[in-house]
């Protein structure tokens, strides 16, 4: 399977999910807020804190959420209509936290009803068949974007798709799961948008689809599909602790989509993407499971700062992006990442630095498939760094960087950074690190009072099944 292209979607995109919030908000403003607020604040998980030292987020006044919320300012919320409440009640910039009990599903109405991508189109004038009919290569050509009224229509249909699955979340604020709840999102996307402090805990994040994708044909020598939610989106995003979630497409992967004019009908984007100068994050004992462009960290090679710690996380069946990092200081350590193909989801590489972007890798283990080759686990453009130490391929030392290099000699990883990390709690060899996190990272794992107890789900499923994109 080819990688895709190292670059955002279209501006086309970005300038449509720019408005998402205003969308949203004006969206709600009959909804009532079936919520639980006001009762006795939970002293355990939920008032929890980025422990000192734990990554970049640990820097300055560290990251505390929500924690200040008083009582009236905890809401406990089990439907899509109360989440997005929720983080609109009340004063602007106070604390709150948001306790998410069970699964939402993003893709309901007000009465919990679920959509279709066909409601979403509804009245939009929108129908893929006319979409391809349109702007075929054979007759579009593909030298120019899409544009005329299937693509108007395109758009309309994927704002209103946007103004039920999109939720911002503000500054100083925890979303987290009520734990053995099986809590989670199913199809949302949490956009933190010039949020500063917040955290996201213990939820399953999952099938993000987008029903609505661009066809660029300017993309890549044959063009791509191009979709528009991530699961969590940091966009000048500072302070923030992603913690404990599960997150995946299931469960429709990519191998159940068609292709169109040659390339794969792409309804999925990033899992987690650190983009748009975002900065001082962290995100500790995530699982990421079948899934393609999944973590990028950086949307341009001209973006700024972008200091992120990865630690202790779990990537299976996992094509790309591990991360992708651009630009900023990246410390990855401690993270176990396993290249056999699942569910359709073939590896391509795991990390990739480029842009002048200097990372820190260490004690980092990776479980190597027959099919892949310890040179294939890093990529890059021939500016990024990767200094490298502790990191384990099948429990023994290995360099990947070095093994890289020897097999790319026009575009080497350079092997040493500007900077020392200080900031690496909990940091250990990685031998020990497939036995712990099998039991330790993901949602479902965390108690009440914050400390792991039953084994994470390797391959979490929403409670409600909808149809797929048309």
């Amino acid at each position: 399977m080819s990688p895709s292209p190292h670059r955002r979607p279209t501006a086309r995109r970005r300038l449509a999910l720019a408005g998402v919030a205003t969308v949203v908000a004006a969206g709600l403003g009959a909804v009532p807020l079936i919520v639980t607020a006001g009762a006795a604040a939970p002293a355990g998980l939920a008032h929890g804190a980025l422990p000192a030292g734990d990554g970049w987020a640990a820097s300055g006044a560290g990251t505390t959420g929500g924690r200040a919320a008083d009582a009236s300012r905890v809401f406990t919320v089990s439907t899509r209509a109360a989440l997005a409440k929720a983080l609109t009640a009340g004063p602007a910039g106070a604390p709150r936290i948001i306790r998410v009990k069970g699964m939402i599903d993003a893709n309901t109405d007000d009465s919990g009803t679920p959509l279709t991508c066909s409601d979403h189109a509804a009245g939009t004038g929108y129908s893929l068949d006319a979409y391809l009919r349109a702007y075929d290569p054979s007759s579009w050509g593909r030298a120019k974007l899409p544009a005329g009224p299937q693509e108007n229509a395109r758009r309309a249909a994927q704002a209103r798709q946007a103004a039920r699955m999109v939720f911002t979340v503000p500054a100083r604020t925890t979303v987290i799961g009520v734990p053995g709840t099986g809590a989670g999102i199913t199809g949302g996307s949490l956009v933190l948008k010039n949020a500063d402090n917040v955290i996201i805990r213990n939820l399953l994040l999952t099938d993000v689809r987008d029903c609505f994708p661009q066809w660029d044909p300017t993309d890549g020598s044959t063009g791509n599909w191009n979709s528009a939610y991530d699961a969590v989106s940091l966009r000048g995003a500072t302070h923030v602790w992603v913690d404990h979630n599960s997150f995946s497409d299931s469960p429709h992967h990519d191998a159940a989509s068609p292709s169109h004019f040659g390339r794969k009908y792409q309804v999925h984007d990033g899992a987690l993407d650190i983009t748009n100068a975002s900065d001082l994050v962290t995100v500790g004992y995530n699982t990421f499971d079948n899934h393609d462009k999944t973590m990028l960290i950086g949307s341009s090679d001209k973006d700024t700062k972008l200091r992120v710690t990865l630690h202790h996380n779990v990537f299976r069946g996992v094509v790309q992006r591990a991360p992708l990092a651009r630009v900023g200081r990246i410390h990855l350590y401690d993270n176990l990442y396993d290249t056999a193909e699942r569910a359709g989801y073939a590896h391509s590489y795991s990390l990739n630095s480029r842009a002048g972007a200097q990372v820190v890798a260490e004690n980092n283990h990776w479980r190597l498939s027959p099919d892949r080759k310890v040179s294939q686990l890093l990529d890059g453009d021939g500016t990024g760094a990767v200094a490298g130490r502790g990191n384990l391929v099948d429990g023994k030392p290995a360099d990947p960087v070095a093994a890289y290099n020897a097999a790319n000699p026009g575009k080497k990883i350079k092997t040493s950074v500007s900077w020392k990390p200080t900031l690496s709690a909990g940091l250990e060899p990685a031998a020990g690190l497939p036995a712990k996190l099998a039991v330790k990272a993901g949602a479902g794992v965390l108690t009440e009072s914050g400390s792991t107890s039953a084994p994470a789900p390797s391959a979490p499923a929403p409670v409600r099944a909808r149809t797929g994109p048309s």
